[in-house]
């Protein structure tokens, strides 16, 4: 039997949002971006024009063929902390320089996604543990894949990425430098990159749709239909013909604005991760990723039994097996330099030796004469005292 829904007028129960929102603006938020994507599609100047800040560092363009001799996929973190109008958020900034920039890209994708099963994994062993206060979340909220503006499709190692990664994360395809392709051919590629997506069966990050507010609805439909997101990153302002100061690129042909939604998607991106979905986001982790992992992990192993890892850094592999070579070079001189410390101490013995059987010698020759000597004064008569 359904319990009877009474009206309280004046109890006070309608001030409950009011305290859950002083409670949260006091604890503040962690969120968690991941960018994928090779290199060169502008994925930090994405990052600092959409917080409006310069949160990462960029990196020398003249030595970025010298991560060609590594071969290997990283994982760098930026944190930052952010405040707007006595709120609070820590920011932290997943890159994988390194990704897709090599000949041969096989199992590239395996640190992306051994690194967000770790984060699982670490704050699942956070939780199984007696205090859980002052428990490190770095469990990844949002993973934008940016694609290169080829106008054609998805390439293989794209569709593989997002496969793995749709499974395992709120995954966002972002088109990169939007403003190198024309509008005719940019809305041609979007919807290649859906079919392709569809037929694949690639996961990707739906906002909820359907509001109690229209104007939530509409906005939110905008936000799907523009999947995926195209976007042009810059942080330096320009003027328009008309005087404007705004973000974006000046061309020879005009100005390519960064919050124009006639030129790029980026407004509606950062209204999906900031301004509306941001909390959707981190409680869609929480409640379906991460319950999706813990559920697949209790299910095959016992409580506080370590996870077996199964994937092995390749750069940590190259790492030891470098240093493996430089120990076993280091025990061969070694051992030479010993063999001829030992050699040298040999022929110093036999050196030695010998002049103590030359020495010996001579003393016996002495001897010898020394007696004959004597035989010889006793023969005369004399008396030699020896």
């Amino acid at each position: 039997m359904e319990s009877p829904i009474v009206s309280t007028p004046g109890v006070g129960i309608a001030h409950l949002p009011n305290q859950k929102h002083k409670i949260f603006t006091k604890r503040g938020a962690h969120f968690t971006i991941m960018v994928c994507g090779e290199s060169g599609l502008g994925k930090t100047t994405f990052i600092n024009t959409l917080f409006t800040t310069s949160i990462k560092d960029y990196k020398n363009p003249k030595k970025r063929h010298e991560k060609q001799l590594d071969r290997t996929v990283e994982i760098e973190i930026t944190k930052a902390e952010l405040e707007e109008k006595m709120f609070k958020v820590n920011l932290s900034v997943i890159d994988t320089p390194g990704f897709g920039d090599y000949v041969n890209n096989y199992d590239s994708w395996l640190p992306v996604v051994d690194f967000i099963d770790e984060q699982h994994e670490c704050y699942m062993r956070q939780e199984q543990q007696p205090t859980r206060s002052g428990a490190t979340d770095m469990r990844v909220h949002a993973c934008l894949y940016f694609i290169r503006p080829t106008g054609h499709s998805l390439k293989p190692l794209e569709i593989e990425t997002m496969k793995r990664l749709g499974s395992r994360v709120n995954l966002i395809p972002v088109i990169a430098k939007a403003d190198t392709l024309a509008p005719e051919n940019l809305a041609k590629f979007k919807k290649n990159i859906m079919d392709v997506i569809e037929a694949q069966n690639i996961q990707i990050y739906k906002c909820p749709e359907e509001s109690e507010d229209e104007d939530a609805t509409t906005r939110n439909q905008t936000i799907l239909s523009a999947m995926p997101f195209s976007v042009i990153g810059a942080t330096e302002f320009v003027k328009t013909p008309d005087g404007r100061l705004v973000r974006g690129r000046a061309y020879t042909w005009g100005i390519a604005e960064v919050e124009n939604d006639v030129h790029c998607d980026f407004k509606k991106l950062r209204n999906l991760l900031i301004r509306s979905h941001m909390l959707d986001l981190i409680s869609t982790t929480e409640e379906n990723h991460y319950e999706n992992y813990r559920q697949q992990q209790m299910a095959t192993r016992k409580f506080g039994e370590p996870k077996v890892k199964k994937y092995e850094n390749p750069k940590h592999r190259e790492k030891e097996d470098e240093l493996r070579k430089v120990f076993t070079e280091q025990v061969r001189d070694e051992e030479t330099r010993f063999r001829q410390w030992e050699q040298q101490l040999i022929t110093e013995r036999d050196r030695l030796n010998k002049d103590l059987e030359t020495q010996h010698a001579q003393i016996k020759a002495l001897e010898a004469e020394l007696e004959q000597v004597y035989h010889h004064q006793s023969s005369r008569g004399n008396t030699i005292r020896r």
